[in-house]
């Protein structure tokens, strides 16, 4: 199979990988940074990619998780920034509830918030996502859907609206595909 340029269209790719880092650990410079790496280690290891493995997204996405993982381990904070919390209350409400759903998810273990990190920040199908952590799809479905149920657990548990908590687990349309 001949290579490609994993590189050859960068900006969804960029935009995609972006959006998983800031889910992980909050939007903004820290963001940026973790983003800018991933982009520089793909650059320096874009020959060793193989199109048989997976796509450019996956591949790229693969060099988030190692860059989050190095990142985190200099932090405690797992900050979770707006996941379609629009409504009708205020934006102080709003800053409230992410907060809270910060501070609840940064209590779910490493699995389960690299799997939601994946699903709505990353916006991967199941099948991606499984591809990426060795799981098949329908093991992935079960283990967001039991992610997504301990999540609004402890949401209701710690007192936050339970409503708030479904538009953030429930941010984006499940895929299998």
């Amino acid at each position: 199979m001949a290579r490609r340029d994993p590189l050859s269209d960068p900006e969804p790719l960029i935009r995609r990988v972006y959006s998983y880092v800031a889910y992980r650990i909050g939007p903004g410079a820290d963001a940026e940074d973790v983003t800018s790496t991933v982009i520089e280690r793909a650059l320096r290891y874009r020959s060793s990619y193989d199109p048989g493995k997976g796509d450019p997204r996956a591949w790229l996405l693969g060099i988030a998780r190692t860059c989050v993982d190095d990142h985190l381990k200099t932090r405690s904070d797992l900050p979770l920034e707006d996941a379609n919390l629009s409504g009708s209350h205020s934006e102080e409400d709003s800053t409230i509830d992410r907060l809270g759903i910060a501070a609840v998810v940064s209590r779910l273990d490493d699995r389960d918030r690299e799997l939601i990190a994946l699903r709505y920040g990353a916006d991967l199908a199941s099948r991606e996502i499984g591809d990426l952590l060795g799981m098949n799809a329908a093991a992935v479905d079960v283990a967001l859907h039991r992610t997504r149920e301990r999540l609004r657990t402890e949401l209701e548990q710690s007192g936050y609206r339970t409503s708030a908590g479904q538009r953030v687990i429930r941010a984006a349309p499940e895929a299998s595909a």
